[in-house]
């Protein structure tokens, strides 16, 4: 007879869970909304790390990080193989990049994309003709004119040539041929100069609509065969340094209507010559006000561009004196593929290495005040706007 007793228990149970049930269906959550946070306000010290994504190349990105607390602020999706630029002001991240319609085959779009800063949502973008330039990292695949009003794309198909865009109504303006020379140089709100084999560079200037006004090619400034330059040019406050294989430092003043030549000077002693050398995938950085150059130097031979720098090697602009060696074995720093460094007056130092690591230090010292690791796949391109 307990049976009785225990079907009714069992049927209010049964009954409650049904009422409670019936209240919750009665009252839903609140509804969730999706919603974009601003950054906090810039610093001299955020640096933008271009991850290349070298073992998975339809998936690079831009980091964002900030060498003062160490945060990894946010990211910036960068395509297939893709280039990145920021904005003379700042404001803004640009990315030539690539996607194709099945991920890695099937149809091929080609695209400008510009970042808002503030947000890091993308605002809008430009569709290119497929024939972007695919390369390592380089400031010289995608571009600003000084005044922002263009935005210049290299293209090779193998013939090569550049793209003029209109970033403020997100059109294409036209192409310029260039005879085989590669690269976009931006000088000045109208000048692109592009760099020639036969170490020459080759200068178009444009009217205000974006098409050619006139061109001129310069006299040599580096022989390709015995000595060439790495393309990663080296901002300066009159144009760009470039970093030959054996340690020649070639300065271009870019702002008058042609590049000036300074005469180069060596990075090495002789008796280092032919034996300590520069290497990396970004293989310099300049503090403009400072006027000191950073290079990534091993000792390696003919061959070894790409290898890291298993030192730091400080100069002074103005006397072409070495200042300082920092080995880069401290802390377990493995060698540095590229560098960077803000231009305030406490500047940081950043150091990209071969095992995916950002180091920062102290760029008046060489003290090292913090390792990042794994920011990244293969971090080879550092931007500090």
């Amino acid at each position: 007879m307990r049976s009785a007793p225990l079907l009714c228990v069992a049927m209010l149970g049964v009954a409650l869970s049904v009422r409670a049930l019936a209240a919750s269906v009665a009252s839903p959550l609140p509804a969730e909304h999706l919603s974009v946070e601003r950054l906090p306000a810039k610093t001299p010290h955020w640096i933008y790390v271009f991850d290349n994504a070298f073992s998975n190349e339809i998936d690079s990105r831009v980091h964002l990080f900030d060498g003062d607390t160490y945060r990894r602020l946010g990211q910036i999706d960068a395509g297939f193989n893709g280039s990145v630029t920021e904005s003379p002001d700042g404001a803004t991240t640009v990315i030539a990049t690539t996607y194709f319609s099945r991920g890695s085959r099937g149809a091929r779009t080609d695209v400008v994309e510009f970042t808002d800063n503030a947000t890091l949502a993308t605002t809008h973008e430009i569709v290119l003709p497929p024939k972007r330039a695919m390369t390592v990292p380089n400031i010289f695949n995608v571009a600003y004119s000084a005044d922002g009003h263009f935005v210049y794309v290299a293209y090779i198909t193998p013939a090569a040539s550049f793209g003029v865009l209109d970033p403020a109504h997100g059109t294409v303006l036209g192409e310029i041929d260039t005879a085989g020379c590669a690269l976009v140089i931006p000088s000045g709100p109208n000048r692109v100069s592009s760099l020639c084999e036969s170490g020459r560079l080759l200068t178009v200037t444009l009217d205000a609509a974006g098409h050619e006004a006139s061109r001129a090619l310069s006299e040599p400034f580096f022989d390709a065969d015995a000595d060439p330059v790495f393309v990663q040019g080296i901002p300066t406050a009159a144009g760009f340094a470039f970093l030959s294989f054996l340690g020649e430092v070639h300065e271009v003043d870019f702002t008058g209507a042609q590049p000036a030549f300074a005469p180069a000077w060596s990075l090495v002693a002789p008796a280092e010559k032919g034996k300590w050398r520069p290497g990396a995938m970004q293989v310099g950085a300049i503090h403009r006000g400072l006027k000191r150059l950073y290079v990534p130097m091993h000792v390696g031979g003919e061959g070894t561009h790409k290898d890291g720098g298993t030192e730091i090697w400080v100069f002074d602009l103005v006397t072409h004196r070495r200042l300082a060696r920092w080995p880069m074995h401290i802390d377990g720093a493995s060698p540095v593929l590229a560098v960077q460094v803000s231009q305030d007056a406490a500047p940081l130092l950043f150091a990209a290495t071969d095992s995916s690591d950002v180091a920062v230090l102290d760029a008046l010292t060489g003290h090292v005040k913090h390792i990042e690791k794994h920011l990244g796949q293969t971090p080879w391109l550092m931007l500090n706007p």
